[in-house]
């Protein structure tokens, strides 16, 4: 599985959210200056990540979006999931499909065990780094700069 721009961008808006919208919602203006991605783009990221429970929004003057769960309650994996769709590294490595029909050894390949195995093993990482811990990774690298800066 290649991860498109949508996994990338989206990890990058709820990132933007943890960091920026803790206290008050935040407008995707703010987010697509700060991150420099096109706002269509971020408005149709936003749609499915609602869906999948990990931001909401708030309508108004003073509305804007938030994260929907604490930061440490999201990962890296939940967010790939909400905006990828088919998270199998190749077709055979869909468990639900045992026969994929994309090559002429399907359904008897020896080694469609190895890429579901291998999208396992990816998800298993991607599901163990939140959002929590990369915006700690952050704040950290941020004190250490400050202290080499002083």
């Amino acid at each position: 599985m290649k991860l498109t721009t949508k996994s990338r961008y989206g990890t990058r808006l709820i990132l933007d959210l943890a960091i920026h919208a803790q206290d008050k919602p935040v407008s995707l203006s703010e987010v697509a200056k700060r991150q420099n991605i096109s706002m269509k783009y971020l408005e149709h990221l936003t749609r499915n990540l609602k869906i999948a429970e990990l931001i909401k929004s708030k309508r108004g003057p003073l509305g804007g979006h938030m994260l929907a769960k604490p930061p440490e309650k999201i990962s890296v994996g939940d967010i790939v999931r909400a905006l990828e769709g088919q998270v199998a590294l190749t077709n055979c490595a869909d468990e639900e499909e045992k026969l994929c029909g994309m090559c002429n050894r399907a359904g008897h390949c020896l080694s469609q065990s190895v890429w579901i195995d291998a999208g396992k093993v990816l998800f298993d990482y991607l599901d163990n780094v939140t959002i929590g811990s990369l915006v700690l990774k952050k704040r950290n690298a941020e004190a250490q700069n400050s202290r080499i800066l002083s």
